[in-house]
């Protein structure tokens, strides 16, 4: 793996990475498409929909630790309320 950064890919998040999808689950990544971009899919560790697929690029998916994963299951709304406050404050900066 190189350290250089894929630009369609800036997290770098592959196959068995655990990312925050745009609707802010938890998605346990099972496929990462390069064919037209960065398409990342996978299976939401909160509700088990599949598959929940976000463009690495422009969904801006990050990587959680599997330890965070209970606490966001246990108040997923708390968790979405919060993630939309800390991305409004990052917007005025």
């Amino acid at each position: 793996m190189s350290d250089t950064p894929d630009p369609g890919n800036p997290n770098g998040i592959q196959v068995g990475d655990i990312y925050e999808d745009c609707s802010f689950h938890p998605v346990l990544c099972t496929v990462v498409d390069e064919v037209a971009g960065v398409v990342l899919s996978g299976v939401s560790l909160i509700d088990g929909s599949f598959p929940r697929s976000c463009d690495a690029l422009h969904c801006g998916p990050t990587r959680i630790r599997i330890e965070e994963v209970m606490a966001i299951k246990q108040d997923l709304e708390g968790y979405v309320r919060r993630r939309k406050e800390e991305l409004r404050a990052g917007d005025d900066i």
